[in-house]
């Protein structure tokens, strides 16, 4: 065989090209029909993708993570959102609370745990009182340990005696660096810190978030100073908002956009700008985490990427347009595939309304499914390059995978400075184009 730097590659379309795509009879081919596509070799459905049925390969890589579906051991609510926030005070401070504007103590009944060289008072929490003690001794012992670093949040799982059942927890240092309120070395006392902690869910289900639950976290260092004057006006609904804030943008978009969906995945995964017009505060800021979450950024080089947004940019002169002004959005210049079709569906229908935690499982799994796509399309182009029936194998896997026509744009963007592997490529890209399985508008 000639590699394709050498000559280009055949158009599919060729009958003479076609005979050359038969294998040999070493393989046991003895030919194509006048129709190529169908009859399918010995063997090919090791190469068939099930990308529209959102299925791995392996079958482990989208699983979804036990413990995250609510209610698979337990009975543990979906919406269930609680908050502690508490004083730390290294090296034995003897601060047992902190008196706020109405002279009522910020420590619970003047409640501290002091273990040897700190002490832990509460500042405020929705717990009942047992739970937030255990909560309290669990955070007491991570100190003991060194286990917390500011800025750092980690998850946990806590078994608490109310709820009853098991919680995941995060929890952060926040140590607040405000000018003009350093440590008096006459008085040996030294500045506040600060331990956050949100608790619901599950522990997997929360190391999704954890992202987002850090910035809703290092958000609260701006609202703290030592009197916690604004405890009620800016501290406490900071905290009670941490789960509307971070975990439930998704499940709104999910609830808000409905079958509508398939076009926001589409344009995630194709680096298509979106214009959201007369939308609130939320609504804008929803859109824009779901697009985040949904596109493939940092899973991509970023040249690519960059190369990837211009040339989608220059080739479709036109954004993907959401009009919020209606109780239903409305979308123009809409465009969609059958792979994003299809996990639209898998994302919409959730038993009970879906699960906050669930919704973002499943667009990790979109996602991990597009990369494993495109790195099978990526090994059957480099035996492309020297092999005419591997060609035909790429164009068979881009007609069942559902989204060909995004899956060649990026691949086409790495490969632009390799000869072989483009004219591969505008074979492939040629007869996507013809066989009637590209993108269509909306």
């Amino acid at each position: 065989m000639c590699a394709y730097g050498q000559q280009v590659a055949p158009s599919l379309r060729d009958s003479k090209a076609l005979e050359r795509f038969s294998p040999g009879p070493a393989l046991g081919g003895k030919g194509f029909p006048a129709d190529p596509f169908c009859l399918l070799p010995p063997g090919w459905e090791m190469l068939q993708t099930q990308s529209s049925l959102a299925e791995s390969a392996d079958g482990e890589e989208l699983r979804v993570e036990e413990g995250i579906l609510d209610g698979n051991k337990d009975q543990r609510p979906s919406s269930t959102a609680f908050h502690s926030l508490y004083i730390y005070l290294p090296g034995g401070g003897s601060q047992s609370g902190t008196d706020t504007e109405d002279g009522s103590s910020a420590s619970a009944a003047g409640d501290a745990v002091s273990i040897e060289d700190f002490s832990l008072s509460l500042v405020d929490t929705n717990l009942p009182d047992e739970s937030e003690l255990e909560l309290r001794s669990f955070i007491a012992k991570r100190l003991s340990r060194g286990a917390l670093f500011e800025g750092m949040g980690n998850v946990a799982s806590l078994e608490l005696s109310s709820p009853e059942y098991s919680l995941g927890c995060f929890y952060c240092l926040l140590q607040p660096d405000k000018e003009g309120e350093a440590a008096d070395p006459e008085l040996n006392t030294r500045s506040p810190e600060y331990v956050v902690c949100f608790l619901g869910g599950s522990e997997k289900g929360l190391d999704l978030f954890r992202l987002e639950l850090d910035k809703h976290a290092e958000a609260l260092k701006a609202k703290l100073d030592p009197q916690l004057s604004n405890l009620e006006t800016d501290i406490r609904p900071h905290l009670s908002s941490w789960f509307e804030s971070s975990v439930q943008p998704i499940q709104r978009i999910v609830h808000l956009f409905q079958e509508k969906l398939a076009y926001l995945l589409y344009a995630a995964l194709s680096y298509t700008p979106v214009e959201v017009k007369n939308a609130d505060d939320r609504t804008q800021c929803d859109i824009n985490r779901f697009m985040r979450l949904a596109s493939l950024q940092g899973l991509v080089q970023e040249g690519t990427m960059t190369s990837l947004c211009i040339a989608m940019t220059e080739e479709q002169k036109r954004s993907l347009i959401v009009d919020c002004s209606d109780r239903q959005p409305k979308i123009l210049n809409a465009v969609s595939n059958k792979f994003c079709e299809d996990w639209m569906q898998i994302v919409i229908n959730s038993p009970d309304g879906g699960n906050p935690f669930l919704f973002h499982q499943k667009l990790e799994n979109f996602k991990l499914k597009a990369i494993q796509d495109m790195n099978n399309l990526k090994r059957l182009i480099r035996q492309a390059e020297m092999n005419h029936y591997a060609l035909f194998k790429c164009y068979m896997f881009l007609r069942n995978c559902g989204n060909g026509d995004i899956l060649l744009k990026i691949v086409k963007v790495e490969h632009a400075e390799m000869p072989e592997a483009s004219s591969v490529l505008r074979v492939l890209e040629e007869f996507i184009q013809e066989g009637g399985f590209s993108a269509h508008n909306c």
